[in-house]
């Protein structure tokens, strides 16, 4: 059964789907990724997707894994960041969250992993930048950081012309304050301060992208990514200039909007 959104309005060229609740934009979401990805296998055989890690993502990814459907023996994932110098089995690693939540429940082809760990991680960036090219990506799954960031592309490192794919940035401090406050890390000291990320031009290089921002506590970000100007002072915001894109939000996350 179909979960119908509450409210449907575009930002400038981003449509925005409104649900009543987490679960119910989580349940349309997952629904419309398996459709996409049944559609792109049966017409090319193969498909190749970025996925996010986060909080907000957790319930798409079971109901997406829950569904079933998909040829996944056929499908090449990637992920869009990792902190610098984290061990792949620490309970905050983004590998370990995509190994557990997304590898070992659905088994694709092949899952392209970003080793924050990597003795070189400029050499890491270029071969993970090389994968990234070695074939189309069709589908980009993120989430909004709450000071506005995709991937880590945070407001003092995101380059909406950047010539990198993947890049080593410096984490500003609202965005580590998030990971603690999600329960990623006991306090700021221990969370790093440099991570690997795919920049705004490589998730935005996807034939669809869908991202995915409930919860009150991203009302914020929600807000200056529909209403405020299109900059790096929320880089999400860039996404209103992507036909390509949706973005999935509830009731809690539109709270503060004035013009819609």
């Amino acid at each position: 059964m179909s979960i119908q959104p509450i409210k449907t309005f575009t930002a400038d060229s981003l449509p925005v789907r409104v649900f009543e609740t987490e679960n119910d934009m989580a349940t349309d979401v997952a629904q419309t990724v398996h459709d996409y990805l049944v559609d792109t296998i049966n017409q090319q055989g193969q498909a190749a997707a970025i996925l996010a890690t986060g909080n907000s993502q957790i319930q798409f990814l079971r109901n997406l894994a829950d569904l079933g459907g998909i040829d996944w023996s056929k499908m090449t994932l990637f992920h869009m960041d990792e902190y610098l110098g984290v061990n792949e089995n620490h309970p905050a690693c983004f590998r370990r969250y995509m190994r557990e939540r997304v590898e070992s429940q659905v088994k694709p082809k092949i899952f392209h992993y970003l080793g924050g760990d990597a003795p070189e991680p400029i050499t890491e960036c270029e071969r993970y930048e090389s994968l990234l090219k070695s074939q189309p990506i069709d589908l980009c799954c993120m989430g909004v950081g709450e000071n506005g960031h995709i991937a880590f592309n945070d407001p003092p490192v995101a380059n909406f012309e950047d010539e990198r794919l993947v890049k080593i940035v410096e984490l500003d401090v609202a965005c580590r304050m998030q990971q603690v406050n999600e329960g990623h890390f006991p306090d700021l000291e221990a969370v790093p301060k440099y991570a690997l990320t795919l920049t705004v031009p490589a998730l935005c290089s996807a034939k669809k992208i869908i991202c995915v921002a409930p919860e009150s506590r991203k009302s914020k970000p929600v807000k200056a990514l529909i209403e405020g100007p299109i900059s790096t002072d929320c880089p999400a915001s860039y996404l209103r200039t992507q036909p390509q894109a949706t973005l999935y939000v509830d009731k809690d996350s539109t709270k503060l909007l004035e013009k819609y």
